[in-house]
């Protein structure tokens, strides 16, 4: 609201009297301002539209740290290198290594943000898991596709859009892992593409048969003692 959503307010009698107007505006001004700063502090921190500080700061509360341990190889924009040119590649930052990233994006660091929210409230379940991967994936559009090996290990597929080379590697780093304890990830599907991935007689969102399915990409996740401070 505004103070003039306050003056419209102002019965007949006391309507159009200047000084009585200016004194409402006096008293509803300062309580307008300090509604108006508690909404810009809820957008400020919301993760949806956090930026920057304000992102760090909810990263802290959920507990994960926007610098990752291993940097992040083959990222930044580069002329005629596939997958890194226009809307694919990330720009160098004035303090980032030259070996690769180590410090995520907004939008980076708000996808591995949202999955671990998911992580925290996860029931343990693939239906669990589904939901979890589509909210943390909902920015980007990727599919995900789980497999239960029954042999205490999972297959895990991603499909729907071609995923950049910095979500591949936050992927095989293990900054956005989803899965029960004790349970080994064997291998990442990825569809190159964007396509769905083949499946003998399969017809969704995430699988296809012939003339729709794609090969995936079998990419494997780095073992946990390959990088610390998780």
């Amino acid at each position: 609201m505004s103070a003039d959503d306050y003056l419209a307010l102002i019965t007949s009698e006391h309507r159009h009297r200047p000084k009585f107007e200016a004194v409402v505006a006096g008293l509803a001004g300062p309580f307008v301002e300090m509604q108006a700063m508690l909404e810009r502090m809820r957008t400020l921190h919301d993760i949806d539209t956090a930026t920057g500080v304000h992102l760090d700061r909810a990263g802290e509360w959920i507990g994960r740290s926007r610098y990752v341990a291993i940097p992040l190889e083959n990222v930044y924009f580069s002329w005629g290198v596939e997958g890194l040119g226009w809307n694919e590649g990330y720009w160098k930052g004035k303090y980032d290594p030259d070996r690769g990233m180590v410090r995520l994006s907004d939008d980076a660091y708000r996808t591995v943000l949202k999955a671990k929210i998911g992580a925290n409230r996860w029931d343990g379940t693939i239906p669990g898991a589904y939901e979890v991967w589509r909210t943390a994936f909902a920015d980007i559009g990727s599919v995900v596709v789980i497999q239960d090996n029954q042999d205490m290990s999972m297959i895990l597929g991603i499909t729907g859009v071609r995923l950049d080379n910095v979500m591949r590697q936050l992927i095989l780093q293990r900054y956005i892992d989803l899965k029960p304890e004790g349970v080994r990830i064997s291998y990442y599907a990825v569809s190159n593409s964007g396509a769905p991935l083949f499946a003998w007689n399969c017809d969704s969102e995430g699988l296809a048969g012939w003339a729709r399915g794609a090969w995936p990409e079998k990419i494997l996740p780095f073992h946990p003692d390959h990088r610390q401070g998780r």
